[in-house]
């Protein structure tokens, strides 16, 4: 099986998440940029606020794809220790990265968030979306920081994942939503007809429409100031 493209596969994880249809407990949290076309579908289906929430992954410096770790707001850090081990690197490397990501990470906060406070997940069931998982470094990161907003729940909800990724990730989350977890895996791409970079006016996009569109009567985001 493989997705059109990334609102095709966030409507079919949308009838995965059924349970949650029009609860004023839930938020839709996309992680940018390719998450944010599937989580605006999931969004919709619930009839459910979204929002994005920051997270970079830390790529291996001589093979990018390759997650040795992640950052997310809040200035958690979550590494791979297998990767780092196995590949031998060193703290230097790791902080050099980090810094490089970090750097996008504050750009992006400003330019998605545009001036928005903090979200306010305290008590909320936090249904964290993105458009696939390999190795799940990044979404153990969002994990790790949404924890500190103090959510009821954590759902992690993806269309496509590594089967042994969503088992890991079972222990630390709540719930963990995959569509299909197809053997042998080969990355998130080859599970995609379209697979395009989601581009920075298209996430600030889809979040104003979602913003339009919320239903009215207690649906609607709400924000605190921290």
């Amino acid at each position: 099986m493989r997705y059109r493209d990334r609102r095709q596969a966030g409507r079919a994880l949308a009838l995965q998440l059924a349970e949650y249809v029009g609860r004023d407990d839930v938020v839709v949290l996309a992680l940018p940029r390719g998450g944010v076309p599937v989580a605006f579908e999931v969004a919709q289906a619930l009839h459910a606020p979204l929002d994005v929430f920051l997270v970079r992954k830390l790529g291996v410096p001589w093979h990018e794809e390759l997650a040795m770790g992640a950052i997310a707001s809040g200035g958690v850090r979550v590494l791979n220790d297998e990767v780092v081990s196995q590949l031998g690197i060193d703290a230097g490397t790791i902080d050099k990265v980090a810094a490089r990501e970090q750097a996008e990470l504050r750009r992006r906060e400003q330019a998605y968030r545009q001036g928005r406070p903090d979200l306010d997940l305290d008590g909320k069931t936090a249904i964290v979306v993105d458009d696939g998982l390999a190795t799940g470094s990044t979404m153990r990161a969002a994990i790790v920081a949404l924890r500190k907003l103090r959510p009821a729940r954590v759902i992690v909800a993806v269309p496509v994942a590594a089967a042994e990724t969503c088992r890991e990730l079972r222990a630390i989350a709540d719930a963990v939503v995959c569509t299909v977890t197809p053997y042998p895996f080969g990355g998130v791409g080859a599970w995609y007809e379209d697979f395009s970079q989601t581009e920075d006016d298209e996430v600030r996009l889809l979040l104003a429409q979602a913003g339009r569109n919320a239903r009215p009567g207690g649906t609607t985001p709400t924000w605190t100031s921290r």
